[in-house]
């Protein structure tokens, strides 16, 4: 009995043991992943660990097991106008649970830029597949090889956090 208890107690301590990682910038460069921030530095960055966000378990079986292997990511900015509101709102019709990259920052441009080789937006990741610009039978025919469904009425638009 004294084992049962005991075993009860660390799973209930272990669920408040969070791990933080902290990214650091010395003076001469180098980078530092520490539990706590290098001393002395200005340039530090609190990292973000955890799990991916798990499906909406109110999303049918099949939308859950599409977005599980094949996770949407629409990429807009800000000063990008009807084509991606028409690629917000072709999303949201058809019921596609995604995230929304804002490339609003120079890093998040040139970082985009480096990974897709050019600046075109918008554009849609659906799995490891990429998408350059707004056609709507391109996007159409990807989210279907995908297994999303076609139609989904009884669905508002759900855009999920970054991560």
């Amino acid at each position: 009995m004294r084992a049962f208890i005991l075993f009860a107690m660390c799973c209930a301590l272990a669920g408040n043991a969070q791990a933080e990682l902290y990214r650091s910038v010395d003076s001469q460069g180098k980078v530092h992943y520490s539990d706590s921030p290098l001393p002395g530095t200005d340039d530090v960055e609190q990292l973000k660990l955890g799990t991916p966000p798990t499906p909406d378990v109110s999303l049918p079986y099949e939308t859950q097991r599409a977005q599980k292997n094949f996770p949407v990511i629409l990429y807009v900015a800000p000063n990008c106008g009807a084509p991606c509101n028409d690629a917000q709102s072709f999303l949201s019709k058809r019921g596609i649970p995604y995230a929304e990259q804002n490339l609003d920052t120079a890093e998040k441009v040139e970082a985009y830029r480096q990974a897709n080789g050019g600046l075109e937006i918008p554009s849609l990741t659906v799995g490891n597949s990429r998408l350059k610009g707004f056609l709507e039978s391109a996007w159409n025919k990807e989210l279907d090889l995908a297994g999303y469904p076609k139609t989904a009425p009884y669905r508002p638009r759900v855009v999920q956090p970054a991560r």
